[in-house]
């Protein structure tokens, strides 16, 4: 018992203490707001979804949908399209820019 209650009073003698003032456990770590835990939503091929086969070009609401602000085409890594169907939309993207159906390069597109 003696042994005990010296190796506390060296402790606090010394000034190293681990655990936090204010009583609580010393070992558990608590948070103001909880952990925020990113759950990845599952990627999939739109165009595989709802069934489309050919990509219009002609269609430039639905390509504006497949470019981000600056008139960038979207990777497949973001939107979770198939290689396949990427190809295709790359592909109507430059004809439609060709045409003048989209801009090149856009301030705000959105």
């Amino acid at each position: 018992m003696s042994e005990e209650t010296t190796t506390t009073a060296t402790s606090a003698a010394e000034g190293t203490s681990s655990a936090p003032k204010g009583g609580g456990s010393g070992n558990e770590i608590r948070y103001l707001t909880p952990i925020a835990i990113e759950t990845k939503k599952e990627k999939y091929c739109r165009f595989k979804k709802m069934g489309i086969h050919y990509i219009d070009y002609k269609d430039a609401d639905f390509l504006l949908r497949l470019v981000n602000e600056q008139g960038k085409i979207l990777p497949r890594r973001l939107t979770g399209t198939s290689q396949k169907y990427q190809k295709r939309v790359a592909q109507a993207v430059k004809r439609a820019r060709h045409l003048a159906l989209m801009p090149y390069v856009a301030d705000m597109l959105k």
